[in-house]
């Protein structure tokens, strides 16, 4: 199989044996000038008509790459269309997780003070308790007290009528 060029080389070759007869070898006879002429045609009509296959070869080549990137650009569009619309199936989630993890941490910075405040508190009445329990113990130890007082003054006091009563009666 030959390839392009080396049949453009026997092409040339050709064209210049027929421009150049002095070049023939010495067993060739000299070739009339109109022959000569009409061959030179030939090849070089044979030359333009494998140079215009050649570009026409090329331009069909040529179309068929654009034909091809054509397709490929109207695939890549169509990649992108299908890509946006599978960002905005899943946007409207990524939308409402994201909302819902803001309000979460909206909350969470909100329950520490919160929690803090609590355990303050419950720290307060607990301590509250404690002295509310044992100001009720004093409370109660002091009215037992006041009881013991308070029964004892009157025993004394009954002890003392019950002496001036007797008082009383010696002296009538």
């Amino acid at each position: 199989m030959t390839t392009q060029k080396q049949v453009l080389e026997q092409q040339q070759s050709q064209v210049q044996r027929l421009k150049n007869p002095g070049m023939i070898g010495a067993d060739e006879s000299p070739v009339k000038d109109d022959k000569e002429e009409e061959m030179t045609r030939s090849a070089l009509a044979m030359f333009r008509a494998k140079e215009e296959e050649i570009e026409r070869k090329k331009m069909e080549v040529r179309d068929r790459v654009q034909a091809q990137l054509g397709r490929v650009e109207e695939e890549t569009k169509r990649l992108a269309e299908i890509r946006e619309e599978l960002e905005a199936l899943t946007d409207p989630v990524r939308k409402e997780v994201s909302v819902v993890r803001k309000k979460i941490d909206t909350v969470n910075r909100e329950l520490k003070p919160l929690g803090q405040n609590c355990q303050k508190k419950e720290r307060e009445y607990k301590e509250a308790l404690e002295a509310f329990n044992e100001k009720n113990k004093e409370k109660a130890q002091l009215v037992s007290k006041l009881m013991e007082l308070v029964s004892e003054s009157e025993k004394q006091r009954l002890k003392k009528l019950e002496e001036l009563s007797k008082t009383i009666e010696t002296l009538r």
